[in-house]
């Protein structure tokens, strides 16, 4: 399984923007958890920023509960993260995760990150 992040860029506060990841390799032979984008900031602990299932189910940390929407198309097995209201503290580097089920817990999968900045 490979990974790849797209869309990352700079803002200004208040702006929007939208990461992509192109998920590629024997995709409809494992069983996903689930699909998310993490972050990390300088300094800080990398954490899970949002999450959409395969029944299409999603989360959201809570700090981009209502700015942030996670999207998956199955067809081109790409997982979207709309960003719209950024604010300063957005500044990130994001990182897309698969989840993949096995056995004996599970496995992740990562994307190469893509910086977002955000200027006040």
């Amino acid at each position: 399984v490979q990974l790849q992040a797209s869309g990352g860029g700079s803002v200004q506060s208040g702006g929007s923007l939208r990461l992509s990841c192109a998920a590629s390799g024997s995709i409809s032979s494992i069983n996903i958890n689930f699909m998310g984008w993490y972050r990390q900031a300088p300094g800080k602990q990398r954490e899970l920023v949002a999450a959409i299932t395969s029944g299409g189910s999603t989360d959201y940390v809570d700090s981009v509960s209502g700015r942030f929407t996670i999207s998956r198309d199955h067809a081109k097995n790409t997982v979207y993260l709309q960003m719209n209201r950024l604010k300063p503290e957005d500044t990130a580097v994001y990182y897309c995760n698969l989840d993949r089920h096995v056995s004996s817990g599970s496995i992740k999968y990562w994307g190469q990150g893509t910086q977002v900045t955000v200027s006040s």
